[in-house]
């Protein structure tokens, strides 16, 4: 699974907002990823964007008139309804979230909203006044109770000129949304997920820490791929230089120390535990309060003592866990020792010197053992690949346990 919109069929409503232009974008993207996308805008919308700039990007008819005399059929907006696997619509202006929550269908977009039978997100754009109105929190509401899907707003600057909470979220996050709504019934729907991502630091004083070379990449791509499944992901997170995934609870932490103890929280209810995270062996026995500075001598020792084993250390009678193994050398080896110490069900064993599983890479090539020592060794895969694969045999562990 490359990503979850391959292959989907997507309904694509567009209504009368500036922030039209991230629409369009968005059908870029969508298209970019296998998606097959059909783009039905309102007479507003084509205002601020033609449809000739969809159909050019999208390489597919727009639909703009709930009789279109050009179809080949007269209720080509029930046969986009039918066989639409998610509609998004985005923007969603005031006036259109009024008519869906009413159930009106005067136009193509709410003829094919309330014909449709697949999951619907409603992405929300207009002005804060109009967004804090009750009018709209009441019509947002009534969606929200017939499992529509609301994704934001965002907080900032508008169109008008003020702050406030009514933009059009970013694209990566719309595409994070359609995902999540897309894998709501997948394999993984109900089951609880925890994962660990990105380096720990380890205080030496207030601006100094030991720390690695781990990007977070590795456990964000598990943990997104989790939620594209279905699952409820929790995911515990050492300082990385990325966004949030969409849809996934997230714990910030620091040290090791932190992170055993949030993972000792969330393990509590959880299925499956996926160690991505790169923890610190060791820490300062001492953290200095303030900032230690420069000394006449040539050299400073800092004496360091072990951090917890903390998957070694979280209960597994009810819980699959599965541990990574980033080596340097001697890998499969080192990865058996680990799977005894640790108490793992299965651990992902790779060469973090190589190019194409490094931890910046965006891609990962790694070897799955088990704890029956099954050892299956995967091609280089892009990180969201690899996390699916590892999810295959945590599906399949589960079964079994």
């Amino acid at each position: 699974m490359t990503n979850p919109l391959q292959g989907k069929r997507v309904v694509l409503g567009v209504t009368g907002s500036i922030a039209c232009y991230k629409a369009v974008d968005l059908a870029s993207k969508m298209t970019q990823l296998g998606a097959k996308i059909d783009v039905v805008m309102t007479d507003s919308a084509a205002k601020f964007v033609s449809p000739l700039t969809f159909r050019s990007i999208t390489h597919r008819p727009v639909l703009t008139d709930l009789f279109d005399p050009a179809s080949d059929s007269g209720i080509y907006h029930i046969s986009l309804a039918e066989r639409a696997d998610v509609v998004v619509i985005a923007p969603a202006t005031a006036n259109f979230i009024a008519k869906a929550a009413a159930g009106l269908a005067d136009d193509a977009l709410g003829a094919v909203a309330l014909a449709a039978n697949a999951p619907m997100l409603i992405a929300p754009a207009m002005d804060g006044h109009m967004y804090e109105n009750p009018a709209t929190q009441e019509n947002l509401q009534k969606l929200r109770e017939r499992n529509v899907y609301i994704a934001g707003p965002a907080f900032g600057r508008l169109a008008s000129g003020i702050s406030g909470s009514g933009r059009l979220i970013e694209t990566p996050q719309l595409l994070g949304h359609v995902a999540l709504v897309l894998g709501r019934e997948g394999d993984l729907a109900g089951w609880k997920i925890v994962v660990s991502a990105g380096g720990t630091r380890e205080a030496i004083d207030p601006v100094r820490f030991i720390t690695n070379r781990s990007s977070g990449k590795m456990g964000y791509a598990v943990a997104e791929a989790a939620r594209d499944r279905g699952a409820a992901v929790s995911l515990v997170a050492a300082p990385t230089g990325l966004l949030d995934p969409v849809g996934v609870a997230v714990t910030r932490v620091s040290s090791a120390h932190d992170m055993r103890r949030a993972l000792m929280t969330e393990c509590h209810d959880a299925d499956v535990l996926v160690m991505a995270a790169a923890v610190s062996d060791w820490r300062p026995r001492t953290t200095a309060l303030q900032k230690l500075k420069k000394a006449p001598s040539e050299h400073w020792s800092i004496d360091l003592i072990q951090t917890p084993d903390i998957i070694a250390e979280i209960d597994s009678a009810h819980l699959v866990k599965i541990g990574f193994a980033a080596e340097t050398e001697c890998i499969l080896s080192n990865a058996r020792a680990k799977i005894q110490s640790k108490g793992l069900d299965l651990i992902a064993a790779n060469d973090v010197t190589a190019e194409s599983s490094g931890f910046e890479a965006d891609t990962n090539q790694v070897t799955l053992i088990d704890r029956n020592g099954c050892v299956e060794e995967l091609p280089i895969l892009d990180k969201y690949e690899v996390g699916h694969r590892i999810l295959d045999r945590a599906l399949q562990l589960m079964k079994r346990s």
